[in-house]
């Protein structure tokens, strides 16, 4: 039996006698172990002969010793392993690889891809080496997880911990390592892929995923999310029968159709209970999560780029480095697994200096003006924002070029002194005199037809040679695999951000990546290089202004995604901005990602988007659960509403620091995650202080109904010892309010809101 030290334990080893590979987290286990095989000298592979071992996945689950399990692997059960290779396909197709390859007799999903110079696609991977380090090594180009703040007198950072594995095939010259992380205090592993060309040709990588995983299949179930335009991040559950499920997108962004993130779920599995293990890509681009359940009944899952329209040269010396895969595991269901990812990316990938600050209120001109507005339209709104206590305009689509629909100037940045005399410095100028600062929209990425960038450059658009290129919303994707566009926004966009005080930087993408062709570029490599240069743009313009508030946009909640908060602290979530969608919307945004990511606003009624009026008080209890702010023409508000608009900034300063930083828990809700909610159309959520001594409790009753008794709600992470008590005084246990419910008060009418503060008094 493991011993409670053992239990405690935090650390990577391998053991070799058992010569197994074991992480050790906080509550869960992940072991590797290497298999022998005698391999012989066949015709044309005397390279090949002798003794080689293949890494195989053994355990990923509840805190076991380390090293157990070994027999998973199952070794006894294939001749091959005992020197006969009359019947390796036997064991290329069941060994559960822990990195799977193709064309050497696996038929199970593979991971890596490989096409020789000959055309020949095959790849087989055996051991190499290993190294076990403190630390983390950062991913060139790419956003990825960072080590803990807690260092050692070397400055390196003990609090977390990384593996590297090297795996071969000779017959390539290639060299794959596995990387592995693991940060103290979580359930989480990060992983990702290098692979380097140590050959003297040529390959090319047609698939690269960044991890790959073997489970036992125990009647599991698989969770995704799903949408559109609109309606982003639904919650799909659903049964895992034989084949292959597969969600993905191919449209060169993370996408509103589907999300890079997996769980594999126990049939049991509600909010507190229950084992979820779940992936997700730290990536913005185009990419593929896939489960098989085999012929022998286990669960083949990766995750990584798309395949899709991918083709990478690797030349000899050259590498190439996948992106970062998370792993997280709970054994208190999807509630634990959702903090556990608010944890990891507050701590370890968020950077922003704005990640635990209060965001300031800002109001967007968008859903008050459209592109109809000029410098005296913008100063009356922030006049009466400033009077209700808003503390930021930002200035959407329309301020540029000759830009008055959506049809033109997309790359021209000059300011438009038509609609704003004396130009951007003059606008801020007036607005910081009210006391507000100043937002910008910009959508670097694109290009107009009818631009005079275009008309200079027009091969500085994606376009197939020969090919009509295909226009969506009268724009081109600007090529950012090529260094000179690269250069030209960053330096457009800093002398804007230079000429005025501009405090934050909403960055559009309105687009999916159509016509992939450059006269730069391979075509198979258009995809990932052009992502690759987003996140070069980013990290300079943050560089040049690391005081920038940025929030990143796509359309909406296009790209709402890991990758994404690696540069901006927060992400509009959805361009549906009405209250009873956004419940769903930001349920499933949530599952993944801390409150203090999530752009949420309030908006007008009758909604832009779907036509329905809700009450301006649920609207606020909705928005207050992200960051905050208002989409609307705050001066055509009546006295009544711009007093509740004043509530609710009192309220956002009462409870914003609670919402940022709390624990977040599902109360209850009509998405699948749960077995044991009720039929009743309601959602409540919370968030908990750190230290359990107070609450925030929303409530939203989506539906009224006849006859309908109050609702009891069973409250979460709360100290069962406390006495809490309300605003008005009455106080309850911890223990009662957990485990006996507490009752809600009746409400009257549909899309009706309560919030509650609890406050520990004992």
């Amino acid at each position: 039996m493991m011993n409670k030290q053992d239990n405690d334990l935090f650390g990577i080893e391998y053991n070799e006698e058992n010569r197994c590979f074991t992480l050790q987290m906080e509550h869960s286990t992940y072991i590797m172990g290497l298999a022998g095989a005698e391999i012989q000298a066949q015709t044309g592979s005397e390279g090949m002969a002798g003794r080689k071992d293949y890494l195989g996945h053994v355990y990923y689950g509840k805190k076991v010793r380390s090293g157990a399990g070994r027999a998973l692997l199952r070794e006894k059960e294939y001749s091959y392993m005992d020197g006969k290779p009359g019947d390796k396909c036997t064991f290329m197709d069941g060994f559960p690889f822990e990195y799977s390859f193709g064309g050497t007799g696996d038929f199970r999903p593979d991971s890596l891809e490989v096409r020789n110079a000959d055309g020949f696609v095959g790849c087989e991977l055996t051991y190499r080496g290993y190294r076990i380090f403190d630390g983390k090594k950062k991913l060139e180009g790419l956003p990825a997880t960072f080590p803990g703040k807690s260092a050692s007198a070397s400055g390196i950072s003990e609090d977390t911990k990384t593996l590297e594995i090297d795996l071969e095939d000779t017959a390539l010259g290639l060299v794959v390592t596995l990387s592995y992380s693991i940060f103290r205090g979580l359930d989480v592993v990060a992983r990702s892929v290098r692979v380097a060309n140590e050959g003297a040709r040529a390959v090319a990588l047609e698939k690269c995923l960044s991890a790959c995983i073997e489970l036992p299949w125990e009647n599991r179930e698989i969770v995704t999310l799903s949408g559109s335009w609109a309606r982003e991040r639904s919650i799909d559950r659903r049964p895992i029968g034989h084949g292959r499920v597969e969600v993905g997108s191919k449209r060169g962004i993370s996408s509103h159709q589907e999300h890079p993130f997996l769980a594999i779920c126990s049939e049991d599995a509600g909010e507190e209970k229950g084992e979820v293990l779940a992936m997700s890509f730290v990536y913005s681009g185009s990419f593929t999560a896939e489960v098989e359940r085999t012929q022998h009944d286990a669960l083949r899952a990766g995750m990584g780029l798309s395949d899709h329209n991918f083709s990478w040269t690797l030349t000899p010396g050259s590498s190439f480095q996948a992106p970062e895969v998370l792993l997280v595991y709970s054994a208190e269901g999807f509630g634990g697994m959702s903090r556990t990812f608010h944890t990891l990316f507050r701590e370890h990938l968020i950077r922003s200096p704005w990640l635990h600050k209060k965001r300031p209120i800002l109001i967007n001109n968008w859903e008050a003006t459209y592109f109809d507005f000029n410098k005296e339209k913008l100063l009356e709104i922030a006049r009466v924002a400033k009077s209700a206590g808003i503390e930021m305009l930002v200035m959407d689509d329309g301020w540029f070029g000759r830009r008055s629909s959506d049809n033109s100037s997309l790359g021209d940045w000059v300011v438009n002194e038509e609609k704003l005399p004396g130009g951007m410095k003059a606008l801020a100028d007036e607005i910081n005199a009210l006391g507000m600062e100043l937002g910008v929209w910009f959508e670097p990425e694109m290009i107009c037809p009818d631009s005079d960038l275009y008309r200079d450059h027009p091969d500085w658009a994606l376009a197939i040679p020969g090919r009509a290129a295909s226009e969506c919303r009268s724009q081109f994707v600007l090529d950012l695999t090529r260094p000179e566009v690269r250069d030209y926004v960053v330096e457009i966009i800093s002398g804007i951000l230079e000429s005025a005080n501009i405090a934050y930087v909403k960055w559009d993408m309105n687009r999916p990546l159509t016509d992939l062709g450059s006269t730069m570029t391979a075509g198979g490599e258009i995809l990932h290089r052009y992502m690759l240069g987003v996140y070069e743009l980013q990290e300079r313009i943050l560089e040049r202004f690391p005081k920038l508030l940025l929030e990143n946009c796509t359309s909406g909640g296009g790209r709402f995604d890991p990758g994404m908060l690696y540069y901006s602290p927060q992400i509009w979530c959805s361009d549906d901005t009405d209250a009873m969608e956004r419940l769903s919307i930001q349920e499933g945004t949530t599952l993944i990602y801390p409150p203090s990511a999530v752009g949420a606003h309030v908006s007008i009624c009758p909604n832009h988007i779907v036509g329905r009026t809700t009450s301006f008080a649920t609207r606020g209890v909705v928005a207050l659960a992200g960051t905050f702010g208002y989409e609307l023409d705050i001066t055509k508000l009546s006295e009544e509403e711009l007093a509740e608009v004043r509530g609710q900034v009192e309220q956002y300063h009462a409870y914003n620091d609670l919402i940022r930083e709390g624990d977040f828990f599902r109360i209850c809700s009509m998405s699948p995650l749960s077995k044991n909610n009720t039929d009743r159309p309601s959602y409540a959520w919370m968030s908990v202080a750190g230290d359990r001594s107070e609450a925030l409790l929303s409530y939203v009753q989506v539906r009224g109904g006849a006859n309908l008794r109050s609702e009891v709600l069973y409250l979460q992470g709360l100290d069962p010892k406390g006495v809490y008590q309300l605003q008005d005084g009455r106080q309850f246990g911890g223990d009662e309010l957990m485990n006996m419910g507490f009752v809600t008060d009746r409400i009257w009418g549909d899309g009706a809101s309560t919030l509650y503060h609890f406050v520990r008094v004992s």
